[in-house]
């Protein structure tokens, strides 16, 4: 795991200090080796931070050149079929000096181009240039689990693993992408492919792009290509045999996690005590007999969000080496002025904070760490996919004021609920529902909210083209994995984990997993009520049953209360008519009007509060 950054400069704005400085903002995620490549002419220079884990030798630093020296790549990832396509490039004649997965994407990509690609299995975004035909390609893994920057202008064109690589290099010139804002507002991250800068963007996983050298950079959007796209998978029947589906799901899961164990440095995993991490262990302990695996987990001093006495549990009944952290509630509010720098751009996952701390602790026993993402969105392990099936009753366009007025006259829980029902657009209630589900603010809210800023969602619930009509609920999850997952879930993990140097992995997300998901009958996703039905029988295989008979939880924190709290000083300060009218983004009144509420006993509005607050403190720290 490591962190890249790079540029083509055809004006040489861009020079080897600047790259220099800037790639050293993100020694955190490469603390190990750091090293860098520039081209006679400075019009091209490439960098890369790392952490070591396959090949512990300097051989596998980078840049890396090809045996035949044309080719450099700089590289963040890794790719855990890596030995199986070793030996293919060996049939072919290959001679390779390291054990890395590096060398092999180079030599692999020599030989068979961009269709390779596909053929990874794993997480990643590299760079590879070459030399001679002066063009660079990028590559991004197949769900988005490795991040990916690129800004470009007419001269320019600038890639990294975080936004504080491009932010260094092209400060001068970085703008607030005001487009932004009413989608931060609404889901509490920035969708791909946009970032909160303009000409800034996020590269979109399981695509590809050449960039020739010598050309002047025109809208390099339209040059982006897929090498696996997940609609194409989706077949016309599906998997309706709990025997043959429940034997396939374990196989993958098996070979998956026995991949993903691969390492040179110690592993363990998180343990949080729930489905997808306990099955996770699970099977981790099972391909490790002769060596107990290390398993993590924090309590956190607040009896609502402990969910650790049922890791404690699961971790003995695996005789895993277990190490349970207790932290005060004080300690993690102490992370809350970290978690700007960590993310670059506004972002209001709170459970982001959990994350972080559970890195930090877990980095003191190993390197790298499995957890349990995306077992939700595969899975049906969320509420919102049962609010789904609700709101595409046939009669909801005719109810839903008559319910939306009836839920403001009842209590808190109801207008909270209520809410689901103002939607304006039946289009884009994918987006609608999980806005709802996080407390965040509606269409209708951000249409009052928002000052001279007109925005459309349309785009961001465009429906899938594929050969199956999915379900209500699966088009809910397929919007979920394709948008919540990728940028949310996948960003908190990742910027959390590498900004302790710990290398997370996401056994549930090889992308085979993803494709045998997406072609399961509902009924074995969602089964008598049992959500994540399939996966639980799996994992009741290794784990009793009557460990997991509780609601599910979650990786929160009590945000809403600190925010009454330790946290106050943070509303009265960036939700303020002083910095609201300073930027003139959003309506003062509104958000005066939304306090009140707030403090007056609707306290289901603390995420919109929250959101506020992220919003201004970003733009206050990065004026």
């Amino acid at each position: 795991m490591c962190g890249i950054a790079g540029y083509i400069s055809l004006n040489n704005t861009l020079t080897e200090s600047c790259l220099k400085k800037a790639t050293a903002l993100i020694q955190h995620r490469g603390p190990d080796a750091g090293g860098f490549y520039f081209s006679e002419d400075n019009k091209v220079g490439l960098a890369h931070r790392r952490l070591s884990i396959l090949d512990l030798s300097t051989n596998a630093n980078q840049p890396m050149f090809s045996a035949n020296g044309r080719y450099c790549i700089v590289y963040n990832g890794e790719v855990y079929n890596f030995a199986e396509l070793k030996e293919q490039l060996k049939d072919k004649g290959a001679s390779l000096r390291t054990t890395s997965d590096t060398e092999v994407i180079l030599e692999l990509f020599i030989q068979q181009g961009p269709c390779c690609f596909e053929k990874m299995n794993g997480m990643f975004a590299f760079a590879i240039y070459d030399t001679e035909e002066r063009s660079l390609i990028l590559s991004r893994d197949h769900v988005g689990i490795k991040p990916l920057f690129y800004y470009q202008d007419e001269e320019n064109f600038v890639f990294a693993s975080e936004l504080k690589v491009i932010k260094s290099l092209m400060a001068d010139r970085l703008t607030v992408n005001k487009k932004a804002i009413p989608y931060f507002l609404h889901l509490g991250f920035i969708p791909q492919p946009m970032t909160i800068y303009n000409n800034t963007y996020k590269f979109p996983s399981a695509h590809y792009i050449k960039i020739y050298v010598e050309k002047t950079f025109f809208d390099l959007s339209k040059q982006i290509k897929p090498f696996w796209n997940l609609e194409s998978k989706i077949k016309p029947a599906t998997v309706s045999s709990e025997k043959i589906a429940k034997e396939q799901l374990h196989s993958l899961l098996l070979d998956s996690v026995e991949k993903q164990l691969i390492s040179d440095v110690p592993i363990g995993t998180f343990l949080s005590g729930g489905i997808d991490s306990s099955l996770i262990t699970a099977l981790a302990a099972k391909l490790s007999p002769n060596k107990k695996i290390q398993t993590f987990s924090i309590a956190i001093d607040s009896g609502k969000f402990n969910e650790s006495v049922y890791a404690k549990k699961v971790a003995e009944h695996l005789h895993t080496e277990h190490y349970e952290f207790q932290i005060k509630e004080k300690e993690v509010v102490e992370l809350v002025n970290e978690l700007l720098p960590t993310y670059d751009e506004p972002f209001a996952d709170s459970s982001a904070f959990p994350t972080m701390i559970v890195s930090r602790l877990a980095k003191q026993h190993v390197t790298v760490a499995l957890t349990g993402d995306g077992g939700d969105e595969l899975f049906h392990g969320y509420g919102m996919y049962n609010w789904a099936k609700r709101l595409a009753n046939p009669l909801i366009p005719l109810l839903k004021q008559p319910l939306f007025a009836v839920s403001k006259v009842m209590g808190d829980k109801y207008h909270r609920a209520g809410n689901m029902f103002a939607f304006n657009d039946i289009d884009n209630i994918n987006s609608h529902i999980f806005s709802q589900e996080q407390y965040f603010f509606t269409e209708q809210e951000l249409e009052n909210l928002l000052v001279n800023d007109p925005f459309n969602f349309t785009s961001l619930n465009a429906k899938p083209t594929m050969d199956r009509h999915l379900s209500v609920a699966d088009n809910q999850s397929f919007w979920d994995f394709n948008t919540y997952l990728k940028d949310d879930l996948l960003v908190k993990v990742d910027r959390a984990s590498m900004q302790y140097s710990l290398e997370a992995r996401v056994p549930l997300l090889d992308y085979r997993l993803v494709e045998f998901a997406f072609n399961l009958d509902d009924r074995l996703k969602i089964n008598n009520g049992s959500m994540k039905y399939l996966l639980k029988e799996v994992l009741y295989d290794y784990v009793p049953k009557e460990f997991f008979n509780r609601p599910k939880q979650g990786f929160s924190i009590p945000l809403n209360k600190w925010l009454r709290t330790d946290l106050k000083y943070l509303v009265d300060k960036y939700t303020s008519q002083e910095i609201i009218e300073k930027y003139n983004f959003i309506n003062y009144k509104a958000v005066k009007n939304l306090k009140e509420q707030y403090y007056g006993g609707m306290t289901y509005l603390y995420n919109r509060i929250w959101l506020i607050i992220l919003l201004h403190w970003w733009l206050e720290e990065n004026k």
